[in-house]
């Protein structure tokens, strides 16, 4: 399961960079047109990169896995490879308000996803068990989730604002986040 997640992940990111495509003139200036693209598809990188980072963690946390944590992983990927699709239609459009909504609307939707997942697996491993100790209340995973809810319709009235929203909910998950390292490292 790690390394077909793994694997998608990387796939992400590679049609992702391949939607950057390079100015027809040779000028700096030039890349000015393409400075939106650019910083959509930096925001995203880190969301991929955040996404990978925790979902390495939380598999390392487990003993095995079953039919319904291997479709909740299912379900959360797919999630995640629209990422690419709505990245572009955002960047293309200048950070518009309805790519900016549904871009918000992915990211809510992934970290449902995340948030089901780790259900799945505390479900199979019991509420005493590591990975269980490690999540805790999972405090983050549910800031970010009402952080996305108020964002999506704020991208109507200030595309910008949304995109600073999802942008600091990006700079919470990169505070490192050591539950999951700290609980195995600990024995518990």
């Amino acid at each position: 399961m790690e390394a077909f997640s793994d694997g998608v992940i990387a796939i992400l990111i590679t049609i992702m960079v391949l939607e950057l495509n390079g100015p027809h003139e040779a000028t700096l200036d030039a890349l000015r047109p393409l400075i939106p693209t650019f910083l959509s598809y930096v925001l995203s990188f880190i969301y991929l990169g955040i996404y990978w980072n925790n979902h390495h963690h939380l598999i390392q946390a487990v003993q095995h896995v079953n039919g319904r944590v291997l479709w909740a992983n299912l379900h959360l990927l797919f999630w995640l490879s629209l990422i690419p699709f709505v990245t572009s239609w955002m960047g293309e459009n200048h950070f518009a308000p309805a790519p900016v909504a549904l871009y918000g609307t992915v990211l809510l939707f992934c970290g449902i996803a995340y948030y089901i997942l780790t259900r799945a697996l505390i479900g199979l491993h019991g509420r005493q068990s590591t990975i269980a100790t490690a999540l805790g209340n999972d405090f983050k995973g549910k800031i970010s989730v009402v952080l996305y809810l108020v964002a999506i319709p704020m991208a109507f009235g200030s595309a910008g604002i949304a995109c600073g929203v999802y942008f600091s909910v990006a700079i919470i998950w990169l505070i490192p986040d050591r539950r999951i390292e700290n609980t195995l490292t600990s024995g518990n």
